[in-house]
């Protein structure tokens, strides 16, 4: 399978662990105040991201949805709210994550959210099981990229989405100029701060800046088997909404 650049990008350089094991590590390590930095340094921003991503489902109303990545279930509560689906499982490396997800489901009374350790490169599901996929800001961390996609188009039905939710690179002079400092130096400064890890958001300007963006991810998204695939951007190209059908 085809490898790329930010399939090599991993939180820390002197490690001899695979990417995915020090993926899993790094959240680990950060999940505590993960939540707190992700309103804080979005300014809630990432919230109506979802919504939009979730809003592409809108037509398909998925009966039963894989969230890959799912962290601390951000997005499965919300497409829970949203579409009303009959399960939502979600599946992540991090038990630290997990933990808290399944606190904020408990917390909630959402009985039809189910978290599970998973590996989105070897998800544990019979093919065609699901309707719709999402992902939200977690193909970066995969450690071979299209093996993860080939893994979620083998667990979608034949006529089912997927939903991806990354960060992307503004074009804008001013608005790079702008995103650049704020990636480089005040989010570094800011993990290093409140969750005592600068590694995990340098680590995050770095997987950004070498993620196949843009036109490249619906290229490996074809590649990969998807059709009807397409591109939405949010927040003068700041984040972007890719979609793509079995």
């Amino acid at each position: 399978m085809a490898r790329f650049a930010h399939d090599t990008v991993v939180p820390y350089q002197h490690s001899v662990l695979p990417k995915k094991e020090q993926v899993a590590e790094m959240f680990d390590d950060i999940s505590p105040r993960y939540d707190f930095l992700n309103r804080f340094l979005s300014a809630g921003i990432d919230i109506q991201w979802r919504k939009k991503a979730i809003r592409q489902l809108n037509s398909l109303q998925p009966k039963f949805i894989l969230d890959v990545a799912c962290g601390t279930a951000d997005m499965a509560i919300m497409c829970w709210r949203e579409l009303h689906p009959e399960k939502i499982t979600g599946i992540d490396i991090s038990e630290g994550m997990l933990a808290i997800g399944r606190q904020k489901v408990h917390k909630a009374g959402i009985k039809a959210i189910e978290l599970l350790k998973g590996d989105s490169e070897a998800i544990n599901f019979e093919s065609n099981s699901f309707d719709a996929v999402t992902v939200a800001f977690g193909v970066r961390n995969f450690q071979n990229l299209q093996q993860g996609l080939s893994e979620i188009l083998r667990v979608l039905r034949p006529g089912g989405k997927l939903v991806v939710l990354e960060f992307s690179k503004p074009k804008s002079p001013l608005v790079k100029s702008f995103y650049y400092l704020y990636m480089k130096v005040i989010t570094p400064n800011m993990g290093k701060i409140f969750s005592k890890n600068r590694h995990a958001y340098e680590y995050l300007d770095a997987s950004i800046q070498k993620f196949p963006e843009g036109n490249t991810f619906l290229e490996i998204l074809k590649n990969s088997g998807f059709k009807n695939n397409y591109r939405k951007s949010l927040s003068l190209g700041i984040c972007s909404i890719y979609c793509g059908e079995k």
